[in-house]
């Protein structure tokens, strides 16, 4: 298991609430600590499509048309694997 360590953060009220009732089962320390991993992946994706815009351009339209289609794919991939751990489980898809 990773270390953790104890730290306190301000987050507005109303995102608290929200947030909250969202991370019940997991737990708001969870919650929280996946969406800065989130967030943390994010940025340091965009740092990485910076760079490559810099080293070779920006894409152009039929690269970025390609490039959608194949989030598209993965996206349709992840959400059949989904559906198919959530039927494995027992849930309705």
């Amino acid at each position: 298991m990773a270390t953790t360590k104890k730290v306190t953060v301000t987050i507005p009220a109303d995102l608290l609430d929200e947030i909250r009732g969202e991370a019940a089962e997991r737990g708001l320390s969870a919650y929280v600590a996946e969406a800065l991993r989130f967030k943390r992946d994010r940025d340091r994706l965009r740092e990485l499509s910076d760079w490559l815009q810099e080293e070779h351009g920006p894409l152009n339209e039929e690269e970025r048309t390609a490039a959608f289609e194949e989030l598209e794919d993965l996206d349709a991939e992840h959400e059949r694997r989904r559906a198919v751990g959530k039927r494995d489980a027992g849930e309705a898809p």
